[in-house]
């Protein structure tokens, strides 16, 4: 990993927030769901037939999604910068009485610590890419990971909620009012609310920092690492209610009402090592 000084400490300063996070997110109702709750049909639809199949999902967390991968008969590894979410990640795939290799690393060592191994899949999910602080980077590793004609898989909130803020901050309103930048370019945004996403208090949380990445760099930046792009969804649902107005869909996701304007909130992008 070729970070400079700062960064790395600034990777680090992630690595024990999230450490500090892993069990109240644990123990929250937020992640007391199915695996199956945190995909959206047309991910499957992607994602094809997994039976039988070497999937790698970066930036795990608990593992909550990599279950899934599991359950439908791949053989899978989940890769995660935090010791203490890995440690969940494990109890909960005992529980659920799945295999799954889950491996300590920064994603830039994946494939230091995972070495000759390739994958059919790499897969990253909601709420990674913001921890990326080089895109560059990441891009190489993951195609290094990939088998000839595996399939990198990327489901992610779109620049355009990430710029309207993910989550609210105490006194805004629920207007759909640009908040953030939808760009990459300014360097690392210093986090330092003591209450996590799933609205626990975390006590000596420290500061976090992530790093804004827009769809054109991202595809720009996997198209130079030698990956094809085949496909790119935007999806006006999510998995949880970022606004106080949006109506729950028959899956249990959530949407917007008829009467505010549609627009991206999740994307779902598939690229292809040749």
């Amino acid at each position: 990993m070729s970070l400079d000084e700062q960064t790395l400490q600034q990777v680090a300063a992630n690595e024990a927030d999230w450490n500090a996070r892993a069990p109240l997110h644990a123990a929250s109702d937020f992640y007391d769901r199915p695996a199956e709750y945190w995909f959206a049909d047309y991910e499957w639809t992607d994602l094809g037939e997994l039976d039988g199949r070497d999937v790698l999902h970066l930036q795990c967390h608990l593992g909550t999604e990599t279950i899934a991968f599991a359950e439908r008969g791949a053989r899978t590894t989940g890769l995660d910068l935090s010791a203490a979410s890995l440690a969940e990640a494990r109890r909960i795939a005992a529980d659920a009485k799945v295999a799954i290799e889950y491996v300590h690393a920064n994603v830039y060592d994946a494939v230091d610590v995972l070495p000759g191994k390739q994958f059919d899949v790499v897969y990253t999910g909601k709420g990674a890419l913001c921890y990326l602080p080089d895109l560059q980077q990441w891009a190489e590793v993951v195609r290094d990971l990939l088998k000839p004609g595996g399939m990198l898989y990327i489901v992610e909130f779109h620049p355009l909620l990430n710029a309207l803020r993910e989550v609210s901050l105490p006194g805004e309103t629920d207007e759909l009012i640009l908040r953030a930048d939808y760009l990459e370019g300014r360097g690392p945004i210093a986090h330092e609310s003591t209450v996590t996403y799933t609205g626990d208090e975390v006590p000596g949380r420290q500061t976090s920092y992530e790093w804004r990445h827009g769809l054109g760099e991202l595809t720009t930046t996997l198209a130079a690492a030698g990956l094809q792009i085949t496909s790119l969804r935007e999806s006006e649902v999510l998995p949880w209610p970022r606004w106080s107005s949006m109506r729950q869909t028959p899956d249990g996701w959530w949407r917007l009402p008829d009467e505010a304007p549609r627009i991206p909130l999740l994307f779902a992008l598939k690229a292809q090592k040749q």
